[in-house]
């Protein structure tokens, strides 16, 4: 039976995520409430929310993890072509509110979103305790892409990307593994399998394989500067 958690009670615990119904694959509770504390406790043990409008809160932790080592991240050749041009310029934590907004936009083939507005202002919550990060990509003054998601430790837990011109959020990916790498995250959470998230160079690990990891990395700091306020030029 699927455990229904106290709205009233940030604190409670998860039941373990092996006890994760196997269809739909992950899913382990409902109920609750996203609040910073809960939602941090959540990727702590490696699940997340994800719900439409109008539906209780729904946490998952599907079996198998879709994960990616920031070091190793995949750069296609026109991708590369376009990062070599200079074609974006990048930033983090500019905008974060905006690129929570636009990756809740309307897309493609997709009805609705589950970026809902109780959603949003829960991350924004979490930004503004220091929990919560977005990258950016411009163009000529423009934000054409962005992603943001939850740091924790070593770890990045990637929410949601976007894009308003080709490679937008494929550039603003790979900037955001190169400024990870740099930080010493050892793990970006990819959640679920994607193609276009697999281009980039993330693979599925067992689900008791990525617990193990979040054991070890999200009780390790990570490099001194990381995520201090973003110095380059928007152009």
């Amino acid at each position: 039976m699927l455990t229904v958690l106290n709205p009233f009670d940030k604190h409670q615990p998860f039941p373990p995520v092996d006890k994760a119904l196997r269809e739909p694959n992950g899913l382990l509770a409902m109920g609750g409430c996203l609040s910073p504390e809960r939602l941090c406790n959540a990727y702590r043990h490696g699940i997340f929310p994800w719900f439409g409008e109008n539906e209780p809160i729904l946490w998952w932790s599907p079996d198998p993890r879709l994960v990616l080592r920031p070091e190793r991240v995949k750069v296609s050749r026109s991708l590369g072509k376009r990062l070599r041009r200079g074609e974006f310029a990048f930033t983090h934590d500019v905008c974060f509110a905006d690129v929570v907004e636009a990756c809740a936009g309307p897309r493609s083939m997709v009805a609705g979103t589950w970026i809902t507005a109780d959603m949003k202002r829960a991350y924004r919550r979490l930004y503004e305790q220091g929990s919560a990060h977005s990258f950016e990509a411009w163009r000529e003054g423009e934000l054409v892409g962005g992603l943001y998601g939850v740091a924790l430790g070593r770890v990045f837990f990637g929410e949601s990307m976007f894009h308003r011109a080709t490679d937008a959020s494929k550039a603003a990916f790979a900037h955001a593994c190169g400024r990870l790498a740099e930080w010493g995250y050892a793990l970006i959470d990819c959640q679920v399998h994607t193609q276009h998230l697999a281009s980039l160079g993330a693979g599925e690990i067992p689900r008791r394989e990525f617990v193990h990891l979040l054991e070890a990395y999200c009780e390790q700091a990570a490099a001194p500067g990381a995520w201090q306020p973003s110095r380059e030029d928007i152009r």
